[in-house]
């Protein structure tokens, strides 16, 4: 029994819990805007003050007025869009841009640092799993995406799409998400 006592702290020490990195919480927040701007617009209909709290990355995240193309969400997505930058890093980060008249946002991700591995976590945490249901995925030319629902709102799925394995190129869009409200449902 004594060299059980002993050995207790000894793991506990050997195993701690890892902290999310810069590029984790990146990610974790663009979906919680997502989520945010998409499911409660009374978050941001009086101003960003709300919706930016929620979000929870503080001065990590920003408005900003414009993104380039490689940022944008489809052609018939782009109405009334806002543009959320997200830096989780010196030279990576990822893009929010969300609509005031559409149902839907549109999440890119990027830089000069390998993000699937980052990418990949969030997607495996508790929290990311407690509020998306997978519902299929597939891969083709080194990507693999994949559909969730929303597990309060089954009308507002995503598409992630990210590589496949880590040690991808760093010169294109690492991550490409869009989330939509089905109105049909």
């Amino acid at each position: 029994m004594k060299r059980a006592t002993y050995l207790l702290p000894w793991l506990m020490l050997a195993s701690p819990a890892q902290a999310q990195t810069d590029l984790e919480r990146g990610f974790a927040g663009a979906l919680r805007g997502c989520e945010e701007w998409v499911l409660n617009p009374a978050s941001w209909a009086e101003g960003p003050g709300r919706f930016v709290a929620t979000v929870g990355l503080g001065d990590q995240m920003g408005l900003v007025d414009s993104a380039d193309e490689v940022n944008l969400p489809p052609k018939e997505l782009r109405v009334a869009n806002h543009f959320w930058r997200i830096n989780s890093s010196i030279g990576a980060g990822y893009m929010l841009v969300v609509s005031s008249q559409l149902p839907m946002c549109h999440i890119t991700g990027g830089g000069n640092t390998d993000l699937q591995p980052d990418i990949e976590r969030v997607l495996a945490s508790d929290d990311f799993r407690s509020r998306w249901n997978e519902t299929g995925s597939w891969s083709d030319n080194g990507l693999v995406s994949t559909n969730y629902t929303n597990a309060e709102e089954p009308s507002f799925s995503i598409v992630i799409s990210r590589a496949d394995a880590a040690g991808g190129r760093l010169d294109r869009v690492q991550l490409l998400a869009t989330a939509m409200f089905d109105m049909d449902d």
